[in-house]
């Protein structure tokens, strides 16, 4: 085990690398309970997107656990599972077509992991408009917890408004969320899984939750290619492709040089080894489409397992374990994601993580701050992401233009424009 996973050469023991896999999966564990409950209101079978995830985060993980050694684990990524049900309910499109577009930009992300054009593509994407889709989904996520839970609630008026704090389901989020937030700001590893669980809890005691089908059974059967390819190109969802392509290339390239550089693996401002560590999200992706999930990416909350030790590919051969057992808990995992108020604090809490980046852009910059402020702004208003990153790739390299600076934008930008704007039937 030592010579596999080069415990000696990077710090570590494998007694260490045990802790850390436990400390990853126990802070990531909440995405086997919020992606079905998510993506079920889509309409897609609960049992269907739970084996679905636990298969996509296996699968991912154990790639970056045996071939690329990387204590950086892999499940399907927040904020895909809830622009998904938006563009079920927005388009007017069929799950299967939407499982389609997941599917194709699963493999135009494989393909560009074996080539330099996804180096080329990153480079060229100017930070403003990365820090924007990032925060644009954060708010996305939170404004869905938020619906979710009834805290805010549609108003022919003034579009929403303050819900019914009253209500036995609010007043069990509100509980969640403060006492989530409690472990939050107290550092408690597991914060989110476990305000999770203490909210079901409370939530069982006060007969809100409901435990009818039991805890434990044997794992449900999974569901093979409930995907339909041909909706993609006869609804004309291209636009949902290059948004699950972009915010997947987005998201696990940001997440592994973070959590590698926390770890000490950097050399010279490079991943070694990192063609192996994408193809993990990659695969995962695809190979989750094919049985009903949303795009896998690396999680930020691999952290949590790096900071207490864990170096090497061992510490997420133990996370994809966790992950395979929790294929047997189906029952009370179905029940606790029927209870919007356990899952909706996640939600908003997740959200707020993602609107850090916010501080790196220059705010008295005009050119660069619009295209970060119209993404954040547009995305949860008009319930799109797509929506969001074309605006943003349309208003950046206009203001670039006529501020005199067009010559900082990257050609590929200018194309991208063209093309949204051309999507969103300007021309």
């Amino acid at each position: 085990m030592n010579e596999f996973f080069k415990l000696h050469e990077r710090g570590t023991d494998v007694r260490t690398e045990l802790i850390a896999g436990l400390t990853t999966f126990l802070t990531m564990a909440y995405i086997v309970i919020v992606n079905p409950a998510i993506l079920s209101a889509a309409g897609v079978p609960f049992n269907q997107v739970f084996i679905a995830t636990v298969i996509s985060a296996v699968i991912g993980t154990l790639i970056m656990a045996l071939w690329a050694n990387y204590p950086i684990a892999i499940a399907p990524g927040m904020g895909m599972n809830a622009y998904f049900v938006s563009v079920v309910f927005t388009e007017g499109v069929t799950y299967q077509a939407v499982f389609g577009t997941v599917f194709f930009a699963g493999v135009i992300f494989l393909l560009l992991t074996f080539t330099s054009l996804r180096e080329t593509l990153i480079r060229s994407i100017p930070a403003p408009l990365k820090v924007g889709v990032a925060s644009g989904i954060g708010l996305f996520i939170a404004s869905l917890g938020l619906k979710m839970s009834g805290i805010v609630v549609a108003d022919e008026g003034t579009l929403v408004a303050f819900g019914d704090i009253k209500s036995p389901v609010t007043i069990l989020t509100v509980v969640g969320l403060l006492l989530t937030l409690i472990l939050v700001a107290r550092n408690v590893k597991g914060a989110l899984f476990i305000g999770m669980l203490v909210t079901a809890i409370i939530g069982y005691v006060t007969g809100l939750l409901h435990i009818d089908n039991g805890v434990v059974s044997t794992p449900p059967s999974p569901v093979f290619f409930d995907i339909d390819l041909g909706g993609v190109f006869s609804q004309s969802l291209y636009s949902v492709v290059f948004a699950f392509l972009l915010v997947t290339l987005f998201d696990t390239t940001g997440t592994m040089i973070g959590v590698a550089e926390q770890a000490g693996l950097m050399k010279n401002g490079e991943l070694p080894g990192a063609k192996k560590a994408l193809m993990a999200d990659a695969v995962a992706t695809t190979v989750g489409a094919t049985f009903g999930s949303t795009p896998s990416s690396a999680y930020i909350e691999s952290s949590s397992g790096v900071q207490v030790g864990g170096r090497t590919g061992l510490t997420t051969l133990v996370v994809a374990v966790l992950f395979m057992l929790t294929l047997f808990f189906s029952p009370i995992i179905e029940s606790i994601s029927a209870l919007s108020a356990i899952t909706a604090p996640a939600l908003i809490i997740v959200g707020s993580f993602m609107m850090t980046g916010l501080a790196k852009v220059n705010w008295s910059r005009f050119d660069d701050a619009f295209p970060t402020f119209i993404i954040v702004l547009t995305m949860p208003f008009t319930a799109s992401i797509a929506t969001g990153i074309a605006l943003g790739f349309i208003t950046y390299p206009l203001l670039k233009l006529v501020a005199g600076r067009g010559k900082e934008v990257h050609p590929l930008i200018y194309v991208f424009a063209v093309l949204f704007i051309i999507q969103i039937g300007f021309l």
